[in-house]
């Protein structure tokens, strides 16, 4: 027989750091070519004019300008359409 009692299981050790998402530039705000925008998981967000999207659906400024955000609409390949904000970068001085 065992001398130790059971030890039981540790159910709440795992912990890991959060991945810092969201919005990082708002509607207005002047940004230059390359910031972050939005960081995402996944298409919750879709590129417009003046933006790029990369590998990891992080969305780029790729020119100077302004941030601005519009609601569109997308079709998905099942033919639904699903509602979608769109970030785009205007001209500054428009």
């Amino acid at each position: 027989m065992s001398h130790v009692k059971a030890g039981g299981t540790a159910k709440n050790i795992h912990d890991s750091p959060g991945q810092r998402l969201g919005v990082k530039r708002f509607g207005g705000q002047v940004v230059r070519t390359g910031e972050v925008l939005v960081r995402q998981v996944g298409q919750t967000k879709t590129a417009g004019p003046g933006t790029f999207m990369s590998n990891n659906f992080t969305i780029h400024a790729a020119r100077d300008g302004v941030v601005g955000f519009k609601k569109v609409k997308v079709t998905r390949f099942t033919g639904k359409t699903a509602n979608r904000t769109q970030v785009m970068v205007l001209d500054a001085d428009a």
